[in-house]
């Protein structure tokens, strides 16, 4: 199956949430130079490789590696990132260790009392199946998804970072770009180290973070004009302060 073929003055985009904001400012300015018009559309990786398949997309957002089972597709690293803890500004937990965050996560560990922190129940965020967050950070800590006792499934890592902030006692996994960026703009959550590395742009950078994943765009068959088009402009060292903007590192061709 070639790529998909819509009319040549409109791309259309879509999955990972952890991609899409960046990925919207990018085609805004690729819209304003070019006049093509760039649907930009979340709803998780998984979304982004079945409308690629289906030809519903020109492009998938892909927040980490292709899989075995996805070689039919053509990945295009564009960026790099990594998924970090996040608990609310005011926890005063302090890093967790490994056997910490399993047991977190599959409710062996329910109160903060347990870890130095206040005598209330661990709110556990959880994504969502069919999020490259969650797939993860599951094969990170050795977990199957039915091993998972969750108080709040989301999706897109808006809704994880709207959970913690709201939650005192509130844990929960997001992509450290926008975890950083929301930090920064005044949202109260703190990330913890992982494997006592800070989750930062810089051990990102350093290559020390433990949990980092590429971020690609895939396609299928030959990419029409436009599509390798968008690619090539937002691939362009020149667009590097746009993904430090999102604190993403955009990665070298």
């Amino acid at each position: 199956m070639a790529g998909c073929q819509p009319a040549t003055d409109k791309l259309v985009i879509t999955g990972s949430s952890t991609i899409a904001p960046l990925m919207a400012e990018l085609a805004e300015r690729y819209e304003a130079q070019t006049g093509v018009q760039v649907d930009v559309q979340s709803g998780g990786s998984g979304r982004g490789i079945s409308d690629v398949r289906q030809g519903l997309a020109d492009l998938g957002m892909v927040s980490r590696a292709l899989k075995q089972d996805e070689q039919d597709l053509t990945g295009h690293v564009i960026a790099r990132d990594g998924i970090a803890l996040i608990v609310h500004a005011e926890n005063p937990v302090a890093p967790l260790t490994r056997d910490q965050v399993i047991d977190i996560y599959t409710g062996k560990l329910d109160s903060w009392s347990l870890l130095g922190g206040a005598d209330r129940p661990i709110t556990v965020v959880h994504k969502a199946d069919g999020r490259s967050t969650q797939e993860l950070f599951l094969e990170h800590f050795g977990l199957d998804g039915d091993q998972i006792r969750a108080d709040l499934v989301i999706g897109e890592n808006q809704q994880g970072i709207k959970a913690v902030a709201g939650d005192p006692y509130a844990i929960g996994y997001v992509s450290i770009g926008t975890a950083v960026y929301e930090a920064d703009h005044g949202v109260p959550l703190r990330l913890l180290p992982l494997q006592g590395v800070p989750a930062s742009l810089a051990t990102l950078d350093q290559g020390d973070y433990p949990l980092s994943r590429e971020l690609n765009l895939v396609s299928q068959g030959e990419l029409q004009a436009q599509a390798q088009a968008l690619l090539d402009f937002i691939s362009d060292p020149a667009q590097a302060e746009i993904y430090h903007a999102y604190y993403f590192l955009l990665a070298t061709r």
